[in-house]
């Protein structure tokens, strides 16, 4: 009897050490797959600012502002106003002919997406997307234009 009991105090406790190991790993992975990959908010980012180049190529002025975040509204006020700024002051954002994405960089409330674009003349920009996050969803706060020193 001593010795049975011995060998289930020793498998007890191997099974107690693999059930927390097991609950630890399974804990991990539930954490790890609630927070969203770098991965997919570069992708969530990019999209954001593609599907609003892509509402002002198309004149979709509703759409285009559904991508502007509070921020911009409040300045704005209203999508016509809204895209009528951009046509006459960000044209190479309003009618971009090239777009290349390059590095994002997170700055704590929000992230800054760096995007070269080739605007309708031809001429090459740098534009820095600030980017914040509202009810889960990815907007744009603004755009900084400068002239790129190299081409797309």
């Amino acid at each position: 009897m001593g010795q049975n009991s011995v060998s289930t105090g020793i498998l007890g406790t191997t099974r107690k050490r693999v059930t927390a190991i097991l609950l630890a790993a399974m804990a991990l992975f539930v954490l790890w797959s609630s927070q969203p990959l770098a991965g997919d908010k570069d992708e969530e980012i990019r999209d954001t600012i593609l599907r609003q180049i892509e509402a002002f190529a198309n004149d979709d002025q509703e759409q285009a502002w559904a991508y502007a975040s509070e921020g911009i509204k409040r300045r704005f006020g209203s999508s016509q106003v809204f895209i009528d700024m951009v046509r006459e002051a960000y044209p190479a954002v309003h009618s971009a002919t090239a777009i290349e994405f390059t590095e994002r960089v997170p700055h704590g409330s929000f992230e800054i997406q760096v995007v070269k674009l080739q605007g309708p003349e031809g001429k090459r920009w740098d534009a820095y997307y600030r980017m914040v996050m509202t009810d889960g969803a990815w907007k744009i706060a603004g755009v900084r234009l400068e002239p790129a020193e190299l081409g797309i």
